[in-house]
């Protein structure tokens, strides 16, 4: 886990050389075994084969958490067609052999990069009708754990690819998967019930509040996480 004490210049080299050292093609089997090790130990993998964090979200949509080799070619055996990884950076062994094997098994490999821990970006929001009306289906997105992000893009699949309420959306941000909206990551709650208080509840569709009504650093700036909370998932947990 990188250490928040660090100064930002010291934290952003040490970020860059762990995607120099990942974000390439695996390199003989002393690579491989790094590779395993770094999503097994630091990546928090071990607990990921033992419970993916998978459900379905729809007919053509499933969430989970960071597969492993052998869980993506259980899902191209089941169907799936494209992949979406949600996590940003390229910066662990789990994207190493995630890329090589969505390569071998001819699975498409998508990045819709989101943060589980701020107000989401308008911009990112603004694409995400694009992104999911140009995929090949069924598909599967997943960040690291399957609690945050994936509950957060898959509700937003439900709102703007098929015409969910919010209501219906917000089951997606839920502690049976994980989630715990009185953390940091309740900033992705206060979200969506900013939309429904200020846009929904008006008629305004999503997007169109999104693009002329949306305000992040209002969000950033009302949003008050529990402290206990931030404890058990940021220190405990380790989420991302």
């Amino acid at each position: 886990m990188i250490n928040r004490f660090l100064k930002p210049e010291v934290r952003y080299a040490r970020r860059m050389a762990r995607i120099a050292r990942w974000d390439k093609p695996v390199e003989g089997s002393a690579g491989r075994v790094r590779a395993w090790a770094n999503m097994l130990l630091v990546d928090h993998g071990v607990f990921r084969l033992v419970y993916l964090n998978k459900h379905r979200v729809s007919d053509r949509l499933w969430r989970s958490a960071q597969p492993a080799p052998y869980q993506i070619a259980r899902l191209k055996a089941e169907g799936v067609r494209t992949i979406i990884n949600l996590r940003g950076g390229r910066e662990h062994g789990s994207w190493q052999l995630q890329k090589e094997a969505c390569d071998r098994l001819g699975v498409h490999l998508a990045e819709f990069i989101v943060r589980s821990r701020e107000a989401p970006s308008r911009e990112t929001l603004l694409t995400t009708k694009d992104f999911f009306d140009n995929i090949a289906y069924p598909a599967i997105l997943h960040c690291k754990s399957g609690a945050d992000r994936a509950g957060f893009v898959a509700a937003l699949y439900l709102i703007v690819h098929e015409g969910k309420t919010v209501d219906e959306a917000l089951s997606q941000l839920s502690v049976r998967y994980g989630h715990f909206r009185f953390s940091k990551t309740g900033i992705l709650d206060a979200f969506f019930e900013s939309y429904r208080r200020n846009g929904e509840a008006k008629g305004i569709p999503f997007l169109t509040w999104v693009e002329t009504e949306y305000d992040p650093e209002t969000l950033e700036r009302e949003f008050r996480p529990g402290f206990w909370s931030n404890i058990l998932v940021d220190r405990i947990m380790r989420r991302e």
